[in-house]
């Protein structure tokens, strides 16, 4: 799927897109908490414009993306200039060694591939130390009321229940999660300030209520579920 950068940042200049993105920054920076930073190198796989990436990189992090996008990456390239390593590439089959990375991130990019199941090997392959998930919530209120039967690009994504994505996680990974929240439980008319909604739209909820939920997979001290033939050695066990 070919994304137009100007329409994808233009989103966020609306007031239901930005009320979006600092809900998603907020759960981006929770699911983080227990990660070290400074001098750790992440991934992201399906970059897009870098948007993400900047706040990666401004949280600490040695930061690389990938993107099948030629636009995306031309845009990425003119937000982050010489601060990240950016390739223009396939998310399923990359070009990185095994544990290149500590980390990898996909965010809303699943949804969007053909095969999101080698998409996801392909991170867990590349990241010695663990994963960060996020996915758009089928069971969401978002979803049933503002995306089903739009015929929108969004609508056209494959969107994942939660028991999906924990069987997708282990199927690809071998993991199990380690930790999941949501954001967002209501619908978009209620994404606005000002409102005896908005608290409830701040709150971090279980991961099968939001509209976007985010999902942390660590390799390091957890035994693997599945062991996998693609790992080089089974993680450090304390």
């Amino acid at each position: 799927m070919d994304w137009d950068p100007v329409r994808y940042e233009r989103w966020f200049d609306t007031p239901e897109g930005l009320f979006a993105l600092e809900r998603e920054m907020q759960l981006l920076q929770s699911m983080l908490a227990g990660w070290p930073r400074r001098g750790h190198k992440l991934l992201e796989v399906g970059c897009g414009t870098g948007l993400f990436l900047e706040q990666l990189y401004q949280m600490g992090f040695d930061i690389t993306g990938i993107d099948s996008s030629p636009a995306m990456i031309m845009a990425a390239r003119e937000r982050l200039e010489n601060r990240a390593d950016l390739h223009n590439g396939d998310g399923e089959l990359t070009p990185f060694s095994d544990n290149e990375f500590d980390y990898a991130f996909l965010w809303s990019v699943l949804e969007f591939t053909d095969d999101p199941k080698a998409m996801l090997a392909e991170a867990a392959r590349v990241a010695e130390k663990g994963l960060l998930i996020g996915f758009l919530n089928k069971n969401s209120l978002y979803y049933s009321m503002n995306v089903r039967g739009t015929g929108s690009t969004l609508d056209n994504g494959k969107w994942f229940t939660w028991c999906e994505m924990q069987d997708l996680i282990q199927e690809a990974t071998g993991f199990r999660h380690t930790m999941a929240r949501s954001v967002l439980p209501g619908p978009m008319q209620t994404w606005h300030t000002g409102s005896i909604r908005t608290k409830l739209n701040c709150c971090l909820c279980p991961p099968f209520m939001g509209a976007f939920a985010a999902v942390r997979v660590d390799f390091v001290n957890m035994k693997p579920f599945t062991p996998l033939f693609a790992w080089k050695r089974e993680p450090e066990l304390s």
